[in-house]
């Protein structure tokens, strides 16, 4: 069996480069010290949408933006320097007039007597690479703003609970509980790089928040796939938790054959939430630090609260705006 080496004399070094230009992924193309084009590989068609014929013996202006001309000017200067230009990150034109992020080599070509006649380009799309980029900045600036929103709300729970509790224990308790229901709805908003943005309804953000006071039979949620937004799920988890916690004191929680129904209403631009509670005390928590973290939840999400007695079954009536749930 026979091998082809650069030795053997049937090999041809042109038509192996040219394969290999040709067959190359990335964009190849050479041009002139005038800057008239020369050669266009496939990758060249490819990525900036010209056709060979269409490209060949045109100037490279062609593929250059206007506010590019002048880095163009700048490059021949170097290559008529015998400079090499590696890895210029930059941008061009396609044929349909939209911009091409790519990244260059640069490389000036000799002629036999050493003479520097034009330059080899190779250039390759790093769009997705910026977009990428540009999402990782993105998520790390949303997760410092989360972050730091979360830090806020919890050095707000520590002070005004500090100077309202008479307990200790209590405090720490309460404390404890609401920050576990805003991490149970932060969990379900949270995205790792890379993931798309999560489509996380209400019923889920009540499940999750709910799931500590969830006893067999005894809480029954409504179906809602209306979406809930990042920012708005820190005010909603606050809101749910303290219904929760004044449910568990004094209403439908309290006792194990009471009863908690969550009915759930769209009507166009406006979500009606129905907290029905069958059983209870007429106090049921309605004084004090809950009542003001209620308020300013409701505050975050542009929503509206009633509280009404229909015989033995209390109802929250909770209007919110589907847009600003969804934000």
């Amino acid at each position: 069996m026979s091998h082809w080496t650069l030795y053997d004399p049937k090999f041809d070094a042109g038509l192996w480069l040219s394969s290999v230009v040709d067959n190359s992924g990335d964009a190849i193309l050479s041009k002139t010290l005038n800057g008239i084009i020369t050669s266009w590989n496939a990758g060249a068609e490819k990525l900036f949408g010209f056709a060979a014929a269409e490209a060949i013996g045109q100037p490279i202006t062609l593929i250059i933006p206007e506010d590019r001309l002048q880095e163009e000017a700048d490059i021949i200067g170097k290559l008529r320097a015998g400079e090499r230009i590696d890895r210029l990150e930059t941008v061009r034109r396609r044929r349909d007039g939209e911009p091409v992020h790519i990244e260059v080599t640069i490389s000036p070509v000799r002629n036999a007597a050493g003479e520097i006649i034009g330059a080899s380009t190779i250039a390759r799309d790093i769009g997705e690479r910026l977009r990428h980029a540009e999402n990782q900045r993105l998520l790390v600036r949303e997760m410092h703003h989360r972050i730091k929103n979360l830090l806020s709300i919890v050095q707000g729970l520590v002070r005004v609970g500090r100077r309202r509790a008479d307990d200790v224990d209590d405090f720490a308790n309460d404390l404890s509980s609401r920050i576990t229901a805003l991490g149970a709805a932060q969990q379900l908003v949270l995205r790792l790089p890379g993931e798309e943005e999560p489509c996380v309804t209400l019923s889920e953000v009540f499940r999750a928040v709910l799931e500590p006071y969830r006893n067999e039979g005894q809480i029954t949620i409504a179906r809602c796939d209306a979406p809930v937004g990042a920012n708005a799920s820190t005010s909603l988890a606050l809101l749910l938790h303290e219904l929760a916690t004044n449910a568990v004191k004094y209403g439908a929680l309290s006792h194990s054959d009471g009863q908690l129904t969550v009915d759930i209403t769209v009507a166009n631009a406006t979500i009606t939430i129905a907290w029905r509670e069958d059983g209870g005390s007429d106090d049921n928590g309605d004084q004090g630090f809950g009542t003001e973290l209620m308020s300013a939840a409701l505050r975050g999400l542009g929503g509206t609260i009633e509280k009404a007695w229909h015989g033995d079954e209390r109802v929250v009536t909770i209007c919110l705006a589907r847009v600003q749930l969804a934000h």
